[in-house]
């Protein structure tokens, strides 16, 4: 007669919680000098004094400012915040998406046989560190150049947006497309298909709903981009955000953000519904 085996008494203890605590350990070791260097203190922010003045300036928030006048000026001043990060967006897909097909090894006519020539793979490079100049500038350098270039105003956020996150959308949409499956875009190329041919119906077409939900991603990162820009003079919401503060006046403040925040719940939801009609 076949007696089945006792059930096994499950664990008291979690058995990786040595592993845990050691790994945990071993982090804060290695964050604490990085804390040390930048004199991270938090327990600053609460002491009284400190106290105080925090709850008199988030005090002056309330209740946010709801005049008609200064309503149409954050109307007007908002649009023209989603005008520069659009615009923005617009002309850093014009640098990105052709130094994204020239940095692709994936379209390398070349790189079908296994090894890249000498010529293409230079391109490559060249495109490559291309991208990593454009993305390490930040944008709120490029605008401090424009700014005197151009003057004050839009044109200057449009244009730093435009070239930081060129090289971020190239860099990203490369790596995209390469970790994506290649076959159906090789053998378009192996039967004479051109590199935008083999581009627009091998690799997009596999590659559409993330390609999409990042560049949605990078409009609401451009959204919130532009109103810092404003802090040097590039305009829109973000220039009337710094006028306010600088006059401590809290309620328009706070109105002010209450409407940066619905942009970004607005973009948020443009992404997500993207995403579900690309899926």
């Amino acid at each position: 007669m076949n007696t089945a085996p006792a059930p096994r008494a499950a664990p008291t203890r979690d058995p990786a919680w040595l592993s845990r605590v050691f790994w945990i350990g071993a982090a804060l070791v290695m964050l604490w000098p990085l804390g040390v260097a930048t004199e991270f203190r938090p327990w600053v922010l609460f002491e009284p004094r400190n106290l105080r003045v925090s709850a008199q300036f988030l005090g002056s928030f309330l209740p946010p400012a709801r005049d008609g006048e200064f309503l149409a000026l954050v109307a007007r001043e908002t649009w023209r915040t989603v005008a520069i990060a659009t615009a923005g967006m617009a002309l850093a897909m014009l640098i990105a998406v052709p130094l994204t097909l020239a940095a692709t090894r994936v379209l390398s006519l070349s790189a079908l046989s296994g090894r890249m020539a000498r010529g293409p793979w230079v391109v490559r490079q060249a495109v490559r560190w291309l991208l990593i100049v454009l993305r390490s500038v930040p944008e709120l350098v490029w605008a401090l150049v424009f700014v005197r270039v151009v003057g004050l105003g839009p044109t200057a956020g449009v244009l730093a947006i435009a070239l930081t996150y060129g090289g971020m959308l190239g860099k990203v949409y490369g790596e995209i497309l390469e970790s994506g499956e290649p076959h159906a875009t090789q053998t378009l190329l192996r039967n004479g298909a051109s590199r935008l041919q083999a581009f627009c119906y091998g690799l997009l077409p596999t590659n559409a709903a993330e390609l999409t939900s990042y560049t949605v991603y990078r409009w609401e990162c451009a959204i919130r981009s532009s109103v810092v820009l404003g802090f040097v003079g590039a305009g829109g919401l973000g220039q009337q955000l710094d006028n306010s503060m600088k006059m401590f006046n809290g309620g328009e403040v706070a109105t002010m953000l209450l409407v940066f925040m619905a942009l970004v719940a607005l973009a948020d939801r443009v992404s997500a519904g993207l995403r579900k009609a690309l899926g």
